[in-house]
């Protein structure tokens, strides 16, 4: 890699021209990914990848005023102490709200990142021409705020904002919450049955942690196995599956977790709290996320979970 300072005023110009077709494609990349949801967010980075193109071809122009033809490949990569950008099409698709701040981040930095240079260079020709590029990213900024301005408006953003919201109801909150709330209420009946036929804190704590593990396994690949996500918008079975097969595994484990503890009944009463928490839990996470009243949810949850409960006591009292 060569340093910064030691670049000519060729070579920095043809780094800032490799920097704008990047960037051009970077917002390119972002408009397709959220064209299907969020279609004013993508009319947004589509009108920035454009300003961009047009700001390399006036770049390119006057580079080829100045030094010809020939453009050597000169890349972020190659250049120490250059922002680094991350591979994105080797990560997962981001958020809205990440998409927004990665592309407020990619003016900023290279603004930044310009004039830092410009103040350690010895060049008069290179600081000038480091101090023209950090102007254009500041316009680069002042040009997204404007697109947001005129075309994501209140009303829009709200709505797309909405639409985020719902997919990560559909795509994280409802896997785990079915999780959870298969973990917390089916290991009940095994664990306290163990519990009350046994009396043996170690043999009810094997027994909780297999019925959590196994439930976990189930509800993992019954939720992957429900739909591909591709009609739903759910997202990826994998990543449903695995929400729902940890959130499963976690619900268990939690009032399974008391009975290392060696104490029989010191054991029972912590778990017995435990599952009050849990109960209580899942309730207000179906009143905050799923729109259910708080005192139904509660309502439903802690009679389901009392009633298994109570099976899990008297069949292993019996």
């Amino acid at each position: 890699m060569k340093r910064f300072a030691d670049l000519t005023e060729q070579e920095i110009l043809a780094l800032a021209i490799s920097n704008e077709e990047e960037d051009s494609r970077i917002y390119r990349g972002f408009a397709e990914g959220l064209r299907g949801a969020f279609p004013a967010s993508a009319k947004v980075f589509d009108e920035m990848a454009d300003e961009e193109v047009r700001h390399r071809t006036m770049l390119f122009d006057l580079y080829r005023t100045k030094f010809g033809e020939y453009l050597p490949l000169i890349r972020r990569q190659d250049v120490k102490g250059f922002v680094q950008k991350p591979a994105l099409w080797l990560q997962p698709p981001l958020a809205l709200d990440e998409v927004r701040k990665y592309a407020e981040a990619m003016e900023y930095e290279a603004a930044r990142f310009y004039r830092k240079a410009a103040e350690t260079t010895r060049d008069a020709s290179t600081r000038q021409l480091l101090i023209e590029l950090a102007e254009a990213e500041d316009d680069h900024e002042s040009l997204a705020q404007n697109l947001t301005d005129q075309i994501l408006t209140k009303s829009t953003r709200a709505k797309e904002d909405e639409t985020a919201r719902r997919m990560f109801l559909l795509q994280y909150v409802q896997p785990g919450l079915a999780g959870l709330m298969d973990g917390s209420v089916s290991t009940l009946a095994p664990l306290f049955a163990a519990a009350f036929a046994t009396h043996s804190t170690w043999e009810t704590f094997l027994v909780g942690m297999a019925a959590s593990v196994g439930a976990g396994i189930s509800m993992g690949f019954a939720e992957a196995a429900s739909d591909d996500g591709s009609l739903t918008g759910r997202g990826t079975p994998w990543l449903r599956g695995t929400v729902c097969g940890v959130m499963t595994t976690i619900g268990g484990v939690g009032h399974t977790l008391p009975y290392l503890i060696p104490d029989f009944w010191i054991a029972t009463v912590i778990a017995v709290a435990v599952v009050a928490v849990e109960l209580l839990a899942i309730s207000w996470i179906r009143y905050r996320y799923m729109d259910t009243p708080f005192l139904s949810a509660a309502f439903q949850i802690v009679v389901g979970g009392t009633l298994v409960f109570l099976a899990g006591i008297l069949i292993g009292s019996s």
